[in-house]
């Protein structure tokens, strides 16, 4: 499964800026990868670790903008058709960076 963390956060004040860098900062800990700007992406197990991750995402977003999550299969996001662009093969993005302790 994929969970996506789509945002559009203002950036107008210091301190907007300072809750976008925070929260950026969060999904990139949490082992998210930037797909594009605002759209980050995390592979995760199955439906309860699935659920975990949103409950932090929800707990470490911040007050203002939108912030919006989508968990989708693996079958549906390899079905992503680019129609300017293409996929980056600079980031290893699929299930071989997944160790299963």
């Amino acid at each position: 499964m994929r969970i996506m963390v789509l945002f559009d956060l203002p950036t107008k004040t210091v301190g907007n800026r300072k809750e976008y860098l925070k929260f950026r900062k969060f999904l990139l800990n949490e082992g998210f990868i930037m797909m594009q700007e605002s759209v980050y992406t995390k592979l995760v197990l199955n439906g309860s670790s699935a659920k975990l991750v949103r409950d932090k995402v929800k707990k470490n977003a911040p007050v203002d903008g939108l912030v919006e999550m989508l968990t989708i299969t693996e079958k549906q996001f390899s079905g992503i058709e680019y129609i300017v662009g293409r996929k980056s093969d600079f980031v290893l993005d699929t299930d071989e960076r997944l160790i299963v302790i």
